[in-house]
């Protein structure tokens, strides 16, 4: 069998494949805790449910336009208005399966062979496949974890060619948890319109930060800003609906209805019930402190076990839900009489020895990290770490 040459230019999700490894595993008899997976351990809120199981029995069940219907686009305008301040028209929304699929809309419809795409390092593990699936090339800008994770202006500057076409931010980022300052966010922003360059900006964790972290947007620094920017969300992480598969951009009226084009010979409109269900959840975010309050415990917890640890540091994140600790002082050093040579041997090795499942900091350009989520609960993750303490201590 011959496949598509496009098939060998890009990788499987790496989060996707430990966590499955993982649930393989556990399904075999194992005990292994997963710190792989991107996904909050609360449910959907009653209220969402509810919306989704009310369109299904109202018979709200057939096809609506392609980029969504009234209902949740006036519903994503409205939300955008009261949380940003920034106005969109509706042939300025496309509602999509998930964020993803919006960024993967977008690299489709905006990058093309010999085009340059900026992401920002360490990265979400589907940004540079997604390009390098467009044909465009990743160019990676180094973020200095002593600065908070923040990008390196200069280094950004050193990167900027005649053909770089856009810059990826994603701030809160996964996997860091890093909240760009607002004056990084500004320097991005003017060089994109200084040398004509596109901002793609993923805002999946946007409400999702703690010690009065607060994500700057780019969409709100004027319309020299807004119109050459992208800005995804979406309802997984917030609003824990990560298997409904609800997401949706905005931006320019041109790239939309492109992105529009493409996803009518893809998929079609995103499910209709859960168009609905989406809709009504940007209207009531109540539940969501006592949440950030749990997480914010969780993550505490969790970068204080791994800074006990010799040989591992990790910076505080200040947004989504993942510590991202540097295990450099582990490599090299033997476990069994083995020398742990990486950050994959290293997952695979605490994965086999220890029941515990992060994924390798070389999937998101980070070799010799670990990112390892806190949306789990409270007792899952302290057992973790006292297992990974115990796996420490048998460390040469």
């Amino acid at each position: 069998m011959t496949l598509a040459r496009r098939m060998g230019s890009f990788a499987e999700s790496a989060t996707m494949e430990v966590a499955g490894k993982i649930s393989q595993l556990n399904a075999q008899g194992k005990d292994i805790i997963s710190f792989a997976a991107g996904e909050p351990d609360f449910d959907t809120p009653d209220f969402i449910k509810d919306a989704a199981i009310k369109a299904i029995r109202d018979g709200l069940n057939k096809y609506t336009p392609v980029a969504g219907n009234d209902t949740i686009k006036t519903a994503i305008i409205e939300f955008t208005k009261n949380t940003l301040g920034v106005e969109y028209k509706k042939n300025e929304v496309i509602t999509s399966l998930g964020a993803k699929h919006s960024l993967y809309n977008i690299s489709q419809v905006l990058f093309d062979e010999w085009d340059e795409v900026i992401i920002f390092s360490p990265y979400w593990v589907s940004y540079p496949n997604q390009v390098l699936l467009a044909g465009a090339t990743p160019v990676f800008v180094n973020c200095d974890p002593a600065n908070g994770f923040n990008p390196d202006i200069d280094d950004l500057k050193s990167k900027i060619t005649a053909a770089t076409k856009a810059i990826i931010l994603n701030s809160p980022c996964n996997p860091t948890g890093a909240v760009y300052s607002n004056e990084t966010i500004r320097k991005i922003a003017e060089i994109a319109v200084n040398d004509d360059i596109y901002l793609v900006s993923d805002e999946i964790y946007d409400a999702i930060v703690y010690d009065g972290a607060k994500p700057l947007s780019p969409v709100t620094l004027g319309d020299d800003v807004k119109n050459r920017t992208i800005l995804v969300n979406g309802f997984s992480k917030t609003f824990s609906m990560t298997g409904w598969r609800m997401g949706y951009a905005l931006g320019p009226a041109e790239i939309v209805a492109a992105m529009v084009k493409l996803q009518s010979q893809a998929t079609s409109n995103a499910v209709t019930p859960m168009q609905f269900a989406a809709a009504a959840a940007l209207k009531d975010l109540s539940f969501l402190q006592t949440r950030l309050e749990e997480f914010c415990k969780r993550r505490d917890a969790m970068v204080g076990a791994f800074n006990s640890l010799d040989g591992v540091t990790c910076v505080n994140p200040k947004g989504a839900f993942y510590a991202f600790p540097d295990f450099t002082g582990w490599i090299g050093r033997k476990f069994g009489g083995e020398p742990i040579k990486d950050s994959v041997h290293l997952a695979n090795l605490l994965i086999d020895h220890a029941g515990v499942g992060p994924v390798p900091g070389v999937a998101f350009g980070a070799e010799n990290y670990l990112r390892f989520s806190y949306a789990l609960s409270m007792a899952q993750l302290e057992e973790g770490m006292r297992r990974l303490a115990k796996f420490a201590s048998k460390l040469e």
